[in-house]
């Protein structure tokens, strides 16, 4: 397989709101991307994967005065927990962006000086329905019976003075780039359901600031206003970046590769924030690839329903790899995933317990007394589906290596060959290490700590029980 060192990946995940811990749908999105990362970085493309989270704005405010806290130590202790949790699913991310971060705060403030100065802002009012649970104001064909569809409470009308950003004057530019995925967005179904929005009517200017939210970026030619929490943190994927709001020097590894968002995000993923660089002449991303949500038991995760299902919970029962194989195995990627515990704990057993585990102590202990070398990894029997983001798929292909190695020592039964035929025994053991390197291999993307431990074992002989089986609930 050739290789282009001069290549670039570079990826991101949405920045996560800082107003609760982390919840299952985080830890999805992020694993999701650092695999990825990993499956380029062993392309030796220069990959960089930049995450970090969002930590301005009024339901942050209001949640900080809840508990009585200044929002600044509210925050630190949020970006703690997730921080915190990457480290403990063994997420290699290149920076952790924070929006309090005071580079990025001054950045933030260049760019609103550059649109101020275009004439891309300009002072309004606006008046609209504003759903705090979303920090954004709705259309009204976006409400259902009233509500929005995610917080399902009626938003409140309100009417303010605010700074606007233009939005129909690039509209049709952006149609365009969305048409000739110039700026993709994937699966196609969102790139139809975004462009029946954006040929359906002239965007509204949008509010890009707020005069009564004291928790966020003041704007530098009006300090009486805070910048809209949207338009501060979009910018992050630049700031991730080092990038200092200097609209002539942009960072080497811009565009981006690929965004990923979930499909709650993706409306303003695929207007404001491409209108925002259109206005600053930077080019747009190449790739938003939006997902669906986890589901349990077929409904969303909710304490009322008693289904939620934490990353904390899963750590727990399955460990880090099990939890990362578990959640990217869990259905298409782009899709709606449905969990339950009783489900994982099922294919931990079949997949990780007697499929790769069984596969690994075979192998090792029936070649301890032969010396093989060490065999050479190729992700060529998954490229194509992580190229094309088909995570799922992509494991799902080890997986068939897996069982097909599992069946060619079960149909030639080396424990018999050593002693009756010790040629076609070391044949048949030569083969099958030789496959297991291959799995080892292809799980560095995805289960980076036992590609390790299979490794260790075959040069040592010796094999840990890497996925103890576990006991069903009764």
């Amino acid at each position: 397989m050739f290789i282009n060192m001069s290549e670039k990946f570079y990826i991101t995940t949405p920045i996560y709101y800082a107003n609760a811990k982390p919840h299952i749908g985080h830890a999805y999105t992020t694993i999701a991307a650092d695999a990825l990362a990993r499956f380029y970085k062993l392309k030796n493309y220069k990959t960089f994967f930049s995450a970090g989270m969002d930590e301005h704005g009024l339901k942050i405010q209001k949640a900080a005065e809840a508990i009585r806290k200044d929002p600044q130590v509210f925050v630190d202790e949020v970006s703690a927990g997730f921080q915190n949790l990457w480290k403990k699913l063994n997420i290699q991310n290149d920076n952790f962006i924070r929006t309090t971060n005071e580079m990025h705060k001054k950045a933030v403030q260049e760019v609103l000086q550059n649109l101020f100065d275009k004439g891309a802002i300009y002072k309004g009012e606006y008046e609209g329905f504003y759903c705090v649970g979303c920090e954004q104001f709705k259309s009204e064909n976006e409400l259902v019976d009233g509500k929005c569809p995610d917080h399902d409470k009626i938003p409140e009308l309100m009417q303010e003075e605010c700074y606007l950003m233009k939005m129909t004057e690039v509209q049709e530019r952006l149609i365009e780039k969305i048409k000739k995925d110039e700026f993709r967005i994937a699966p196609e179904r969102y790139k139809k359901e975004v462009l029946s929005f954006l040929e359906g009517q002239p965007l509204k200017d949008v509010s890009i600031s707020r005069k009564n939210v004291q928790w966020g970026i003041q704007l530098p030619f009006d300090p009486e206003h805070t910048t809209y929490v949207w338009v501060d943190a979009f910018l992050n994927y630049l700031t991730g970046l080092d990038w200092r709001g200097d609209g002539q020097i942009i960072p080497e590894e811009w565009p981006a590769d690929i965004q990923l968002l979930g499909k709650d995000i993706l409306r303003v993923h695929a207007t404001i924030w491409p209108i925002i660089l259109l206005h600053l002449g930077i080019e747009l991303p190449k790739m938003l690839f939006v997902h669906g949500h986890i589901l349990s038991g077929g409904k969303k995760m909710s304490k009322t329903l008693g289904n939620v299902i934490s990353p904390e919970e899963m750590l727990e029962k399955f460990g880090v790899d099990g939890t990362r194989y578990l959640l990217l195995s869990a259905g298409t990627f782009g899709e709606d995933v449905d969990m339950t515990m009783e489900r994982m704990t099922e294919k931990y057993n079949a997949d990780l317990a007697n499929g790769l585990g069984n596969l690994v102590s075979r192998v090792v202990k029936l070649g301890e007394s032969l010396d093989l070398e060490a065999g050479e990894a190729s992700i060529e029997i998954y490229e194509e589906e992580m190229e094309k983001l088909e995570l799922s798929g992509a494991l799902k292909k080890i997986w068939n290596l897996i069982d097909e190695s599992n069946k060619f020592i079960a149909d030639n039964k080396p424990w018999e060959l050593a002693k009756n035929d010790v040629d076609k025994f070391k044949e048949v053991m030569v083969k099958s290490t030789i496959e297991l390197y291959n799995i080892a291999g292809g799980l560095d993307s995805f289960m980076p700590e036992t590609a390790e431990k299979i490794r260790t074992a075959l040069k040592t002989k010796k094999a840990e029980i890497l996925f103890p089986r576990i006991k069903q609930d009764a």
